[in-house]
């Protein structure tokens, strides 16, 4: 029966999760929404959501269901999971599901920790960088649907949450688990949101060791590098299915890091941008067109995986998403309509291709795995070989008409990942 249950905003974020705490001794499943969480084996579940973006009744909605399937399933502590560089909105959503967790399990106070050092991302003085450079001077200040121009995790939290944010400094983290756990103790701390410094992996473990009395933890993946597991060693690499060919690259991030990745890959792999110009027109025209693309590439060379992508290397972030797209205010129509019709097209272009025989799914950016998952009808996601800090293969059941297909899946944040990632992820596999 699993003893920690997490709920994850995004696809991405589950499985990044899911591979820390596999490395941390915890048998661990992903599970594809709130249903059908029951599992023997288990010592951790995390429900992964799509809820970072959407609106803020229902993100709280799905976050609270996934918290009562897990309480359900036998869970005792919880960790809401969202992603290293704070992605969010003025209204939410990590505000708002945080105090809505806190009110579901009587508690009043927890704690958020988005640093995570392997990826780059640290909280100084309250203020998150990204690497070198603060989270509003980063490539988030430009990020299409969460455009971050604040790095003050405060100011960021504040306005999303009905409760007081505290803060403890590095100082303190520094000092060890007793002096964190002191100021967690402390009456400013009742009743608070408490954001929390961590620069290093030693001041995570530290955090860690000082909530280990909290019924809910919130923070990015990096918190549960101080999280020890009933079966350490537990990891497995997945082995190949018999016929280790047919893979396909879908990216529908348009990251800076996947931009780059897309520029690596394009001349090592065959390619084809999608045209939203072509999926308006006819959708059912473009996207068989693109499958079509796919399988006469496996066709010439069933081991060289396709690229199919949304934005690549050196484009004007703004032209690509559409002529109203304003980057230093609100997206204009047109961006968030080919945001949205990007994802569909690539949904539907990973379904089709699981039915005509692809057996390994690389998929890049946050929203676009989640709708892939949902359009492939898996229902949960078995945690195998990692590929890089935050990005693993998984093993899945595609469902599609009524057929249950194998398949090995990895979800790529977008901002995540060597710039060699679709090239070399494949022989993560062997």
């Amino acid at each position: 029966m699993p003893y920690l249950g997490a709920v994850a905003d995004d696809f991405t974020g589950a499985t990044d999760l899911a591979t820390m705490l596999v490395a941390r001794g915890f048998r661990t499943v992903v599970a594809v929404g709130s249903g059908g969480l029951v599992d023997s084996q288990a010592d951790a579940v995390v429900v992964a959501l799509k809820s970072r973006t959407a609106p803020v009744a229902d993100a709280v909605r799905d976050s609270v269901a996934a918290l009562d399937a897990l309480r359900a399933a036998g869970c005792e502590r919880f960790y809401f999971k969202y992603c290293s560089t704070f992605d969010s909105t003025p209204e939410g959503n990590i505000g708002p599901v945080a105090d809505a967790l806190l009110d579901a399990l009587g508690e009043t106070r927890t704690v958020v920790v988005p640093a995570f050092p392997a990826t780059g991302r640290t909280v100084y003085r309250a203020r998150l960088f990204v690497h070198d450079d603060l989270l509003d001077e980063s490539p988030m200040r430009d990020h299409p649907l969460t455009p971050m121009r604040d790095s003050h995790l405060g100011r960021l939290l504040s306005p999303q949450t009905r409760r007081r944010v505290h803060f403890i400094g590095h100082d303190t983290v520094r000092a060890g688990a007793s002096h964190i756990r002191t100021a967690l103790n402390a009456p400013e701390a009742d009743g608070a949101l408490t954001v929390v410094d961590a620069t290093t992996d030693a001041d995570l473990r530290a955090i860690a060791a000082a909530t280990a009395d909290l019924r809910l933890v919130t923070g990015a993946a990096g918190l549960a590098l101080g999280l020890t597991g009933p079966h350490p060693g537990s990891a497995r690499a997945l082995a190949r299915p018999a016929d280790p060919r047919f893979g396909v690259v879908l990216s529908g991030s348009a990251s800076a890091a996947t931009r780059a990745q897309v520029a690596h890959a394009r001349p090592a792999l065959p390619h084809r941008r999608l045209d939203p110009v072509a999926l308006r027109r006819d959708f059912e025209g473009a996207v068989a067109d693109l499958v079509g693309f796919v399988t006469a590439s496996w066709h010439e060379d069933p081991d060289r995986p396709p690229l199919i992508y949304s934005t690549g290397p050196g484009d004007d972030l703004g032209a690509d998403l559409g002529p109203d797209a304003n980057l230093d205010g609100d997206l204009g129509p047109d961006a968030k309509l080919d945001a949205a019709l990007v994802e569909r097209a690539l949904a539907r272009c990973a379904a089709d291709l699981v039915a005509a025989g692809a057996h390994h799914l690389l998929v890049a950016g946050g929203e676009t795995s989640g709708a892939v998952v949902t359009a492939l009808g898996a229902r949960t996601l078995r945690i195998g070989a990692e590929i890089s800090p935050g990005v693993t293969w998984s093993r899945t059941e595609a469902r599609l008409n009524g057929r249950c297909l194998p398949i090995n899946i990895a979800l790529k944040s977008g901002n995540f990942g060597e710039t060699d990632i679709f090239t070399t992820a494949w022989d993560k596999l062997s």
